[in-house]
């Protein structure tokens, strides 16, 4: 045999064995997700439990197989309430740790700080909270309630009989985008029901903000003029516990001046004496009060995962909970994760919430949610008031701001159109 032949027969075993290698690494890979949560900082007090719900779900995957036979591993970093680190972390769960997915964010500060890497990488992010509207992406997949889901109706309900006839309102806000953009919806919204400005005020403070005697005490005279007065709250994070200690200590009650949260639920209310509380609002998607029995064996699994029976559930979970099946559905129609091909398969995907209907994914990226008023009991959880009977379509774009009622967002394969004007979805 001569040198060349022997080289020759050197060089293809040597490809042949690592193409076996190859083959038996990738066998053994396992599938990541990426969790990118505050762990730390004024938002923990909400985004934490939203983590430990990405766990429980992967472990019960890993439980029954894994997903397309591998292992999915939850790769989990802390965002620290600081936004421009969260698109840091977004780049690194891309980039450097090869995640397939993201679940991850509250605030939509947040994810407007990690959109622009989402979409320069080609990554999905699952967005689990309610928010502004106003935007569509084909790297994010909305899973919270957009304002057609959420704010509107539950103006709408304050303004009617059952909800006590609001006539003014109070638009107090945490200073971010959400806040401000769901309020000019809001305040387009009021006026074309026929409330003047004069009847409207709103009030911006930071994150963490924690004096508020002042800002109490300017509703109570607004509400003095003598027509029925409600605070639409957009405050987020742990400024909630001493803005509501606050309408304890200055005596309001939801039958004189009723606050409709839309960041509030079970989570944020573990922390605070709720006895004051009775009667105010939130306006959600799910509560832990559903009488259902998907929300009954959800329930069930969390408190056997986390190993606290007093441990809640809350909305922002069932988005993640809803956002990660369709994920998992998806991948196996397509089997694989490759993100092209997940983008194009999820939509379309239906899967059990835990009220008992059956949510759909869009072709705008948003889900069909239901919509739930809930009033605050001195147990932590919420006596629910209203329902609608039919699951909402998620809106992208706001009917009542003249500039975005044209739009539509249209991300069907190959992606077509984005924030362009078509005929609205």
């Amino acid at each position: 045999m001569s040198k060349f032949v022997r080289a020759a027969a050197v060089a293809a075993a040597f490809v042949a064995s690592t193409a076996i290698a190859t083959v038996s690494a990738q066998a053994q890979e396992t599938i990541k997700v990426g969790v990118l949560h505050s762990l730390s900082g004024t938002m923990a007090i909400s985004e934490t439990t939203l983590k430990d719900t990405m766990l429980m779900m992967v472990d019960d995957l890993n439980s029954k197989g894994g997903l397309l036979g591998k292992k999915v591993e939850a790769v989990v970093v802390d965002i620290a309430s600081d936004w421009p680190l969260a698109a840091e972390k977004a780049r690194d769960l891309l980039a450097k740790d090869k995640v397939d997915a993201v679940f991850g964010c509250w605030t939509s500060v947040c994810r407007k700080s990690v959109l622009p890497v989402f979409e320069e990488l080609n990554g999905l992010l699952f967005y689990p909270v309610q928010y502004e509207g106003e935007e569509s992406s084909r790297s994010i997949f909305y899973t919270g309630a957009s304002p057609n889901q959420q704010a509107i109706p539950a103006v709408d309900y304050l303004m009617s009989k059952d909800g006590g006839e609001a006539k003014r309102w109070v638009l107090l806000g945490t200073d971010y985008v959400y806040p401000r953009t769901t309020n000019k919806i809001l305040q387009a919204y009021l006026k074309s029901k026929g409330v003047a400005q004069a009847d409207i005020i709103e009030s911006y403070t930071p994150f963490g903000h924690s004096d508020w005697q002042t800002i109490v005490s300017e509703v109570k005279k607004f509400a003095s003029a003598g027509k029925k007065t409600a605070v639409v709250s957009t405050i987020n994070g742990d400024a909630n516990v001493p803005f509501y200690k606050e309408l304890g200590n200055q005596g309001i009650k939801a039958d004189q001046i009723p606050v409709v949260a839309f960041s509030v639920g079970e989570e944020e209310l573990a922390g605070l004496d709720t006895g004051p509380l009775v009667g105010h609002l939130a306006a959600w998607n799910y509560f832990m009060s559903v009488k259902a029995p998907e929300n009954a064996a959800f329930i069930k699994k969390w408190h056997a995962f986390i190993k606290d029976t007093k441990r809640v559930t809350n909305d922002p979970m069932e988005a993640h909970y809803i956002g990660f099946n369709m994920w998992v559905q998806a991948v196996k129609q397509s089997g694989t994760t490759n993100v092209d091909a997940v983008r194009q398969a999820i939509i379309g995907q239906k899967f059990k919430n835990l009220t008992g209907g059956t949510s759909t994914m869009l072709v705008n990226h948003h889900i069909t949610k239901p919509v739930l008023i809930g009033e605050i009991q001195a147990n932590g959880q919420f006596d629910i008031v209203s329902q609608t009977k039919d699951l909402v379509p998620g809106d992208a774009w706001s009917d009542f701001i003249p500039e975005s009622a044209k739009l539509t967002a249209d991300w069907t394969y190959p992606w077509v159109c984005g924030n362009c004007e078509k005929p609205k979805y």
